[in-house]
């Protein structure tokens, strides 16, 4: 990784969740897909998260075989974009999923492909030891710099106790973390692992507490580590939240930065915000229903966008639920400077063309 994007990772930003644009037989639609991304880059991301749950972790079965063109897309595009706009280079990202072998594998391409970091998801090691863990966590960060990944149970079924991250944040690679348990107790787990291990400036916070976003955002975290007070920030976010209405998120996200950077009292709008933000994600991510409809909600609003052509998953058990998407138009009508559609509209047939 070099320093430009090391320093990028540490300095915080908005990463978008990449979704998966499909057509007909679970064909990639790739005019769509590349306009999913020109749309973050042009609204303002860091970077993009590819490979990972928003893009459907069905991509990753080879019977499928999807992974490799869906990261060799947007490497792809996010560079034509970079070259065309004189944008930074974004902080790329890709999804590392399964067995030991298989995330080594995904880690491999992802690094032969310009890949900066992998986000890795533990999940198919349910029922494994901590020590069982980390032995996968290493030899994943033996190929590529590692960004840990605390999913939220109802999608992972499993925890990762304190234990565990207290080993893992010991790891050289690892320089990142996606802290998404949807849970403040084993969010704090994960920030007191960090603040006693002596690399808290090693170690990039991102939030991927879809429910809690701006609140990470603002709040210090201050722990006493070895009889010193140890301070921390989230410095950013991946989130499934952000890929859609990026513009905005991007938005808000530059005015909590400004706030943190000259110390300035918090607003009473941005508590409100947060409230008002959180309360669209219950919406899109299908809260109600345990997020059954966490990836089709995100597609229905860039289906009402122009983003995507239709709104496809490879689990056909993932879709709608019902009166879901009554809730997404009902946050929509009330709420509407929580969107970006106007910035949208203004740009889509070029992010089509």
């Amino acid at each position: 990784m070099s320093s430009t994007i090391g320093n990028k990772l540490r300095s915080g930003g908005v990463i978008p969740a990449h979704p998966l644009a499909l057509r007909a037989a679970n064909m990639l639609d790739e005019r769509h897909q590349r306009a999913l991304t020109r749309y973050y880059l042009d609204a303002g991301a860091a970077g993009l998260a590819v490979g990972v749950h928003t893009t459907q972790f069905a991509i990753h079965e080879p019977k499928v075989g999807l992974y490799k063109p869906v990261l060799e897309l947007a490497k792809e595009t996010a560079r034509q974009f970079v070259t065309s706009t004189g944008a930074s280079e974004p902080i790329m990202i890709a999804g590392l999923v399964g067995n030991t072998n298989q995330a080594v594998k995904e880690a491999e391409l992802a690094c032969s492909l310009g890949y900066h970091l992998g986000l890795l998801c533990l999940s198919a090691l349910k029922g494994k030891s901590i020590d069982q863990l980390i032995d996968h966590s290493r030899q994943a960060a033996k190929i590529m710099p590692i960004m840990g990944f605390y999913l939220q149970e109802a999608i992972s079924q499993m925890a990762l106790p304190a234990e565990f991250w207290r080993k893992f944040v010991e790891i050289p690679n690892v320089l990142a973390i996606k802290i998404a348990p949807f849970n403040r107790y084993q969010t704090l787990d994960v920030l007191e692992a960090v603040a006693h291990s002596g690399r808290c400036h090693d170690i990039a916070l991102y939030t991927g507490n879809d429910d809690n976003i701006i609140l990470d955002l603002l709040s210090t975290y201050e722990f006493i580590a070895d009889g010193q007070a140890v301070s921390l920030a989230i410095v950013g976010g991946l989130l499934g939240q952000w890929a859609c209405w990026t513009k905005r998120a991007v938005e808000y996200f530059t005015a909590i930065q400004k706030i943190r950077r000259t110390k300035s009292k918090v607003a009473r709008q941005m508590l409100t915000l947060a409230g008002q933000v959180t309360l669209a994600n219950k919406a899109i991510f299908d809260a109600d229903n345990n997020f059954a409809g966490c990836i089709p909600g995100i597609s229905y609003i860039l289906k009402k966008q122009g983003l995507l052509e239709e709104i496809r998953t490879l689990n056909l058990n993932e879709r709608l639920s019902p009166g879901q998407a009554d809730k997404i138009d009902d946050i929509i009508r009330k709420y509407p400077h929580l969107t970006d559609s106007d910035f949208v509209k203004e740009n889509l047939d070029k992010w089509l063309a």
